[in-house]
Order: structure tokens, then sequence, then C-alpha cells
């Protein structure tokens, strides 16, 4: 397998690096989070340069696509990057995930298991290299380029449910117990046809996402730039599967949900950390209907953090009406223990809240783990206003740990006070008859129609508003 990789890697050469440094953009200041390179080892994903595809099988009446793509690392840190192969577990762990953009809805529609890596090139995508002798280490500023077929080798995959991401740690020996590859869509990057069939998704944007997870670059504090995003567009079917074209550049050291605010002016994204874990990143949006009901969007993340999401609520004032509840998912596969049942839903105290089971009821319950996204919406006859939205944790922190997240997003606003609702408690009842009646012959309190005296006129009024 090494000297696969060895062999390909050089056979794409300076094309690869060509190729990557073109369609490479960064996205956000180098290392992430300052002006300069990060201290320590710090591996991104420099560039997706191509993707391939395997054809389809049918599974439960539904047609699964298959597909990889190539992704170039770039260690943009200060110290060389471990890049030991199995049985040694110092080495990067590789998912890949597909987004669509529609209708409003940024929602993941697919994900790989995980390459291992196991030998490193010294290339020159992002920077100069400071080489590093063999290919154990990824030197200071180098790349190493693995190709989409590379990535879609089904023996190099490895089950996501080994892996933490928040410590970038996992066996070294990887999949015991797991399953044998299926033929043709095992482990590989699966997506329903529905979900890319043209005729069924005019005007819909697609992304793909890569992520390095990687224990030595977790120590150090730099994982929070490792995935990186470039957009596609599907083509037309043939061999079983759309063609799958990349367009635009990478855009570097950013996960693929922060380009909705850029595609759509009304949707916002926060980073959501977790003390002593890791980044959940939560969207929304909130669009007029016109026709008196607002529809809102969330979208949840999970970057890198291990104790994962089983929850996550919004909150709704008395009186708001809410409609149209919905839920999405990504589908695990290929054997992956993770369970798949939808989460429930609830409008109770005073918020809308969508739960998996617990961590306690069974440790695969089906949690928003790391590099997947779960989406959430709803409509309301209440207009936007800014509210902390929650992330419940789903597995435990230990003692004195968070249970949960904050996240500033928009919902729905209280409901104007009818005339009749004396008290504003959302609802006339016999709590506004009372104070109607206590006022009656005078002014103020219970005067609906504004003529001066609290009467007949005004119980009428009262009278037709209630409920």
């Amino acid at each position: 397998m090494k000297s696969t990789h060895l062999l390909s890697a050089l056979a794409l050469g300076s094309t690869a690096i060509f190729i990557g440094q073109l369609n490479a953009t960064t996205g956000n200041s180098r290392g992430g989070d300052g002006g300069t390179a990060s201290v320590g080892a710090d591996v991104i994903v420099g560039a997706i340069p191509n993707v391939s595809k395997y054809g389809s099988v049918v599974v439960s009446g539904q047609t699964i696509m298959a597909y990889s793509i190539g992704t170039t690392s770039c260690n943009i840190g200060t110290a060389p990057l471990e890049w030991f192969a199995s049985p040694d577990n110092r080495h990067p762990f590789i998912p890949m995930n597909a987004f669509r953009l529609k209708n409003g809805r940024f929602e993941q529609i697919g994900m790989s298991w995980g390459k291992h890596g196991f030998t490193a090139l010294q290339q020159t995508l992002c920077s100069a290299c400071t080489a590093h002798p063999n290919g154990t280490y990824l030197g200071v500023g180098c790349s190493d380029p693995y190709s989409s077929s590379l990535n879609g080798s089904q023996g190099g995959l490895g089950t996501r449910s080994e892996v933490n991401a928040a410590t970038g740690t996992f066996p070294g020996t990887s999949n015991a117990g797991m399953p044998a590859a299926a033929a043709t869509i095992g482990r590989r990057l699966q997506v329903n046809g529905n979900d890319l069939d043209p005729a069924l998704n005019t005007g819909a944007q697609y992304f793909f996402e890569a992520q390095y997870v990687h224990q030595q670059d977790a120590t150090v504090g730099n994982k929070n730039n490792n995935a990186s995003y470039r957009s596609f567009t599907v083509g037309a079917l043939a061999s079983g599967a759309y063609t799958l074209t990349l367009t635009g550049g990478t855009i570097q050291q950013k996960a693929a949900i922060q380009a909705w605010p850029g595609l759509d002016a009304n949707a916002t994204v926060v980073a959501v950390d977790v003390a002593n874990d890791g980044r959940f990143f939560v969207g929304c949006t909130a669009k007029n209907n016109g026709n008196g009901t607002w529809r809102y969007e969330y979208a949840v993340h999970n970057l890198n953090s291990d104790r994962s999401a089983r929850g996550f609520s919004v909150p709704v004032p008395a009186g708001v009406t809410i409609s149209n509840v919905g839920f999405h998912d990504v589908n695990y596969h290929s054997g992956d223990p993770s369970l798949g049942t939808d989460w429930t839903n609830s409008n109770t105290g005073g918020a809308l809240t969508w739960n998996c089971g617990t961590y306690a009821s069974s440790p695969n319950n089906n949690a928003i783990r790391f590099a997947s996204m779960y989406n959430f919406w709803f409509d309301a006859n209440t207009a936007p206003m800014n509210v902390n939205g929650s992330i419940e944790l789903f597995k435990p922190g230990g003692a004195g740990a968070p249970t949960s997240a904050s996240a500033a997003v928009r919902g729905p606003s209280a409901p104007a006070a009818a005339p009749a609702d004396l008290n504003g408690d959302g609802a006339v009842n016999g709590a506004d008859l009372a104070m109607l009646l206590n006022n009656w012959g005078g002014t103020g309190s219970g005067d609906i129609d504004g003529n001066g005296t609290v009467d007949g006129a005004d119980l009428a009024a009262l009278l037709s508003a209630w409920g």
C-alpha cells in the first residue's frame, strides 16, 4: 500500500502541486486564528484536487452512489508532523463529506469512513518545505498529496466510531470487529442519488469537505483549522453514478458550513466551543414566508467534539404558533455502529427541543458526532429576534463539566399583545374578563375600543377574541 501511494504521488508530481496551487484559496489567516504560523505541528487540508466515482448500489429501494475526493495536506506549523503507519496511531485520520444548499437549507448529504494516513511526501503546495528525510514525518511547510483513488481505497478506510476527534487519538489497528467493505460503495463517501439528481435539485449548490484529525496537532491546540471545503457541480449520469466536477478553489481552514453566510444574506454561523473538548458550528436563517409566518432553519455541525450532541433547543415565547417542524441527519453506513433513529421534538417549557436517546441508554444513539451535521427547522407566526439556542451534550464530561453549550441564533419573538389580552399572557380568557368587569364603567384597563368607557362594546370585543 505504501509503495502504491509513493508511486501514484510521484506520478502526479508537479502536476498535483500545480493543480493544488491553482485551486487553493486560504479561507482565513495562516494557522487559523492568527497571522503567523502556528506553534507546533499544524496540519490542514491545503487542497481538494480531484474526485473519483465508483458507481452505485440499490439499498432498501434507494440508489446509493459512491465517491471519494483527493486531499493534499499541508503542515503550516513550526514542528514536523508525525506520520507513522499502522499499527502506530501517530498519523492523520481523514473523513470526507458532501453538503448541499437547497431552498435555504444547508445540509449534509453524504459521508465516508476516514482514510488512515501512512506515508508523507515532502512537497510544496502551501509554502517552502523543510523536508523530513523519510515519510514518517511531514516537514515544516511541506505538503503531501493523497489522490481521490487512494482515499477511496476501501482497505485504508477506517470507521469513525473508533476516533476521538477532540484528542486526535484512535487505535493503531483500525476496524476491530467491523465487517468487510461491501463491493462498490462500502466505506466510501456515500450519497443518495436523489440528493444529486439535477431534475430534483434545481438551483442547488454542492460542496465537498475534508478534515485531518491528528493527535499531535490536537495536543498543541491546532485542531480547529483542520477542515477545508470546495464546491462541485453535478453532471450526467454515467456508469451508475452522476459525474461530479470540482469548481472554484479549495477554501482552506474552514468547514463547509462556513460557506453559508456568503451564499445567503440571511444566514449566520457561530463557533461554539465546549471546555476541554471540541468545537461546534451552529448556523441559522430566518425568512419571511409572506403569509404571516417565518421559516426558521438551523444547522448544527460538530467539527471535533468527542462529547457530541444529543439535543438542540430554541426558545419559543408564550403565544407563538409553531408548525412544520422538521429534522434531517446523515446516514452512517458500512457497519458503523451509530444508530440512525430520527430525533423527536417537543414544544414545552418555553422552548422547542429536538433530542435523541441518552448516552446511558446506548452509546450508539444518533448523536451529532464529529465531522457531521444535522438540521432542524420550523415555521412560526412571529418575526425573528436574537436568542440563545442550546446544544445538549451526549457523552458525560466528568465532575463539573458542562452538560450544554449556548449558541447565538435567531428565534421567534413574542407575539404583540392583542387589545383584548388585557394581562398580556398571550391568551384571552377568564383573567382578562375579570379585569374588564372589575373596571366596568371606568376608563383604562378594559377599554378595548378606546372610546373612554369600559362598556358592552368592550365586553363584546373581548368575547369575540376569546381563546
